[in-house]
């Protein structure tokens, strides 16, 4: 048996990740040209909103806490500016149609419910989002979720709801420095289903510290109470220049062992009372009503994000805005988007491009990491080469070690359970050597 590597390294939602992108070279691509031969059938929306009421001790997502002197009014202002410019970029030499959309930060709950009815007139009025006939994803947290801004989403076509609760267990939440009373997240999941949206996702943490099997199970049962059609399950990391980065040591293996044992055992409470994983961290309940656009997919089509934490992806660069930690460097991050005239829309800053390999490895990534696994068929159809080809020392590694199922049907790549419980060791596993140099290069500000 191979040696396995430690089994939390890190989450990969994205690929290449963020921290290896690097300013563009003057004069910046123009978004006209970059999207010019594109796919625009089937687009996703994104729009990022960086304000949260508190910032999570665990937190290393780009936000800030507050927002003082109208910040949020500027803000929309300036996502408004940049929707106009991207819209115009994108063209109409062929019909531009988005398949999905969501709002993520940050909190998009943070804006008032007039706030939010002005963002939703952007995603359609400006980019031509029709938010009632495509999956639209949204964001909230307890407090913040009130039954103004949840009846704004509800009429507007919202079709999920994603609380972060991370722990019903107060001890949990004051651990992982996120103070909140039990009271007011059941207070804030009744008015969520009051307001009739029709999928509900509940986010929860293990590896906290103080945390037990006993009282992780607790947490789960307190979620399954609500019955909820998501639920997402994350191991807890310690980041640099976050909350518990500042006062937590390094992970080490006794940790990594705990964390396991968790995750094994959330996910087994949870496929015992009707929910299918559909990867690592998420699982879905058996009956809940299918949220993912029928002819979106992530491998291949089009993001176009919104605001200054987002990310869009053309087959050929992926680009967004600079990337910070920090909540001193974020503030002027922010500041700088707000003051971002049209024309500064018009161009990608930042980004990282995409060529055939880094292709290739994030079809098979993000493919692999979902419990359904790939078709090889359509890895040969899209590149007209086998994956085993193309990544024999990673595949036969990832063989060894017991993460392919053997059993899957012929022509199926996919992950055993025990590949699927180790996705943050693989998922980096098959980062380039390029993304890892950019990455180790980067200096998290």
């Amino acid at each position: 048996m191979t040696d396995a590597p430690r089994p939390y390294q890190s989450y990969v939602y994205a690929y290449p990740h963020k921290t290896a992108y690097r300013p563009l070279p003057h004069p910046a691509p123009p978004l006209a040209e970059l999207w010019a031969d594109e796919p625009k059938d089937a687009l996703s929306l994104y729009a990022h909103i960086p304000f949260c009421e508190v910032r999570c001790g665990f937190c290393n997502l780009f936000t800030r806490i507050g927002a003082p002197d109208e910040l949020t009014t500027r803000y929309l202002d300036a996502l408004d500016r940049q929707a106009s410019a991207v819209r115009d970029a994108l063209g109409d030499r062929v019909p531009v149609r988005f398949a999905t959309a969501a709002f993520g930060g940050g909190t998009p709950t943070y804006l008032s419910a007039g706030e939010l009815e002005r963002l939703c007139d952007i995603a359609e009025k400006r980019m031509g989002v029709d938010l009632r006939a495509v999956p639209l994803s949204v964001e909230t947290s307890p407090a913040t979720a009130t039954a103004d801004r949840l009846a704004v989403l509800a009429e507007r076509g919202a079709t999920r709801l994603s609380i972060g609760v991370q722990s019903f267990v107060e001890a949990e939440a004051r651990a992982a420095v996120r103070p909140q009373r039990r009271a007011d997240v059941e207070a804030a999941l009744s008015r969520i289903r009051e307001a009739g949206v029709p999928v509900l996702n509940i986010d929860l943490i293990y590896g906290i510290d103080g945390q037990t099997e006993e009282s992780w199970v607790r947490s789960l049962d307190a979620a399954l109470a609500w019955r909820p059609e998501e639920l997402y399950l994350y191991p807890l990391y310690v980041r640099p220049l976050t909350g518990l980065g500042r006062l937590s040591p390094t992970a080490d293996r006794e940790w990594d062992e705990r964390r396991l044992r968790l995750y094994r055992r959330g996910r087994d409470h949870l496929r015992a009372r009707g929910y299918e994983q559909v990867s690592m961290r998420m699982f879905r309940r058996a009956d809940a009503p299918p949220q993912g656009a029928d002819d979106y997919a992530c491998q291949t089509d089009g993001m176009i994000g919104l605001g200054c934490g987002a990310r869009s992806y053309t087959s050929s660069l992926h680009y967004s805005f600079d990337y910070a930690v920090d909540m001193r460097e974020i503030r002027s991050i922010i500041d700088t988007y707000t003051e971002t005239e049209a024309a500064g829309f018009a161009r990608a800053q930042v980004g990282r491009w995409v060529d055939a390999d880094e292709a290739r490895r994030r079809h098979l990534l993000q493919s692999l990491l979902q419990a359904r696994g790939m078709s090889v068929r359509e890895y040969e159809t899209r590149f007209g080469t086998s994956p085993f080809a193309d990544f024999p020392a990673e595949l036969g590694r990832f063989e060894a070690l017991g993460w392919l199922d053997r059993e899957a049907a012929a022509g199926l790549l996919r992950l055993s359970p025990e590949g699927l419980a180790h996705s943050d060791a693989l998922g980096p596993a098959l980062f380039s050597p390029a993304v890892r140099a950019a990455m180790a290069a980067y200096e998290p500000k």
